[in-house]
């Protein structure tokens, strides 16, 4: 190490479970964290400052007001920028000797295997089911440690997954709950500084295991309640009938992750966003399923607000006889709300809007 890397890392080197042999290890380490948003941020921010010699970052989306309340890499002159780009920035001013590489795109079945490849640790900031299944099975085929994290409102999952040994991400959830009853922190909402905790012990983590420390979480989810102050831990081992990590696996090769997930519409009649004012010029009802607090920032006119929370209790306010156009943000509990009135035997002309209203934009 250099003169100025032994004076910025001193307080790593103190410590004997680091000292300068791990110090070492993790300029040499080669981790991706993929997600720029509430977890990313603290992850990457966390790994440039400890000296990780070379940190990927992945992301397609670009940086939004509502993004600062938590995704704190970013800044209100970085609004409208791609969110790699702004990160990159940050990250490179924190720590100039390391190595940033922005992949500016949406992590797929096509994609995964060739970035992951190239690292030795994945760092899972993600905020969807369809990114966690495609990230584990990717690090299963890869052999690549996988430092999860998850949260919603004021609560948080944290797991390292060790492929073939401490188990993966399916052997504890083999399955995705249905779309509906999987609202996202867009539509539910998120305490601001839960990420910066979650993303802060994500961080811990990936830095243990390239040290080589003891007391890893693998094989253990961490959960976290913010709100009331309390954690809680949840043992977990490899299932042997894993269909990805198992003794006889029957899932091989990437599949179709927004299919395996629910995510394609399947049996729901879908409205584009260009295609909506114009079927409510012709008759169309429109039925904004968002909480009331969400209509109060950003109302939809012309629209009968009726929140998802209250639908099924409010069923006789849906004016049958017509078309129906449901609307949310994602598109998620527009979704849900027809669904819950086909199992409640009610039949009728029902459409979701697309992608909600953020497809609008």
């Amino acid at each position: 190490m250099t003169n100025d890397e032994l004076s910025r890392y001193s307080r790593h080197i103190l410590l004997p479970e680091i000292g300068a042999a791990g110090q070492e290890k993790l300029k040499a380490a080669r981790v991706l964290v993929v997600g720029m948003g509430g977890l990313g941020a603290p992850i990457s921010l966390y790994l440039a400052a400890a000296g990780v010699g070379e940190i990927g970052i992945v992301d397609f989306d670009s940086v939004e007001e509502s993004n600062l309340q938590r995704q704190a890499i970013h800044s209100t002159k970085t609004i409208g920028a791609a969110k790699v780009d702004s990160a990159k920035e940050r990250l490179q001013a924190i720590n100039p000797l390391i190595t940033i590489t922005a992949y500016r795109e949406r992590l797929t079945a096509a994609n995964a295997l060739l970035i992951i490849k190239n690292y030795d640790i994945v760092a899972d900031a993600t905020d969807n089911y369809a990114a966690r299944y495609l990230l584990n099975d990717s690090c299963v085929f890869l052999n690549k440690p996988l430092v999860y994290g998850s949260i919603f409102r004021f609560d948080a999952q944290i797991a390292v997954f060790k492929p073939r040994e401490s188990g993966c991400y399916r052997c504890l959830f083999p399955a995705p709950p249905p779309p509906y009853l999987a609202p996202s922190c867009a539509e539910g909402g998120v305490l601001g500084a839960l990420p910066g905790a979650v993303g802060a012990l994500q961080a811990g983590e990936v830095i243990k295991l390239i040290v080589g420390a003891e007391g890893v979480l693998a094989g253990r989810l961490t959960l976290l309640d913010m709100w009331r102050g309390k954690f809680r831990e949840v043992k977990f081992s490899r299932d042997l009938e894993c269909p990805v990590c198992g003794e006889n696996p029957t899932i091989t090769a990437l599949i179709d992750y927004e299919n395996f997930c629910g995510l394609k519409g399947g049996g729901i009649n879908l409205v584009k966003p260009a295609d909506l004012e114009s079927r409510v010029a012709n008759g169309a009802a429109l039925v904004d399923v968002r909480e009331k607090v969400e209509v109060e920032i950003a109302a939809l006119d012309g629209a009968i607000n009726i929140p998802i929370s209250e639908f099924a209790s409010r069923l006789a306010e849906i004016p049958l006889g017509r078309e129906v156009i449901f609307a949310c943000r994602s598109g998620i509990r527009s979704e849900r709300a027809i669904l819950t009135l086909q199992d409640a035997g009610i039949l009728g002309d029902f459409w979701s809007l697309e992608g909600g209203l953020d497809a609008r934009k």
